[in-house]
């Protein structure tokens, strides 16, 4: 069967508390990679939770990349699904590791179709 998207899946250890904790760094973030990545974006909405944390979801036209994140425990979950070029999601996926400079991760990489 043809791939019609990619999909990865990935928790990010030992982030920063200074980057995840609240919505504007994260969403500055967010904004970075999506012009990393070249996907076009539909719309976005995050969540502040009190007294830290955040969940973002960016909806783009070819599906949707999403955040959330635990800095008590330093930890942020990725979802990054595109029904493009496959590259996007790669290019994404690398830019959050660039710019949240986790200690380590793991990812998983789901062709859907």
């Amino acid at each position: 069967m043809k791939v019609l998207g990619r999909h990865i899946i990935a928790e990010l250890y030992g982030v920063s508390k200074d980057l995840i904790s609240k919505e504007e760094q994260v969403r500055q973030i967010m904004e970075k990679v999506i012009e990393e990545a070249k996907v076009e974006v539909v719309g976005s909405l995050y969540k502040q939770f009190n007294p830290h944390g955040v969940t973002g979801i960016i909806l783009i036209s070819e599906s949707h990349i999403s955040i959330h994140t635990w800095p008590e425990y330093e930890l942020v979950n990725l979802d990054i699904f595109t029904c493009g070029d496959p590259q996007q999601a790669h290019k994404a996926f690398d830019a959050f590791i660039k710019y949240l400079k986790p200690k380590n991760y793991k990812h998983y990489i789901l062709d859907r179709g």
